[in-house]
């Protein structure tokens, strides 16, 4: 009994970090995605570029990091909104409509998702 605890625990370990781990790789990558994005990032009505935006989320996951857990926080906490405005992010790429920050970046996950089954 004391033996199959033992591997369980070893188990619920390894999956825990494992699952550290793969979000942390997909923030990660969404933060290049942004950084490298030629399309522009509005926060509270001012227009950025991907550098400018990518550094402004970072700061902002690096604050709410002992409350991120899933990449979906990551997004949710740090790259749609401001939390002292309460207004959304926005993103405007080139031929496209603007559309909300959320959106933009879940997407994107969704594809890096796939990819990486494949």
């Amino acid at each position: 009994m004391l033996k199959k605890f033992f591997l369980l625990s070893l188990f619920l370990m390894y999956s825990a970090d494992a699952s550290e781990l793969n979000y942390k790789i997909e923030i990660k990558h969404l933060l290049e995605y942004v950084q490298n994005t030629s399309c522009k990032y509005i926060r509270n009505g001012d227009v950025h570029d991907g550098l400018t935006a990518a550094k402004h989320i970072h700061k902002k996951y690096d604050y709410y990091n002992d409350k991120i857990h899933t990449t979906e926080d990551f997004i949710r906490l740090s790259a749609t909104k401001s939390m002292m405005f309460g207004s959304k992010y926005y993103i405007k790429c080139a031929g496209s409509a603007k559309e909300e920050s959320a959106q933009w970046l879940l997407e994107e996950l969704e594809r890096f998702r796939k990819q990486e089954k494949s």
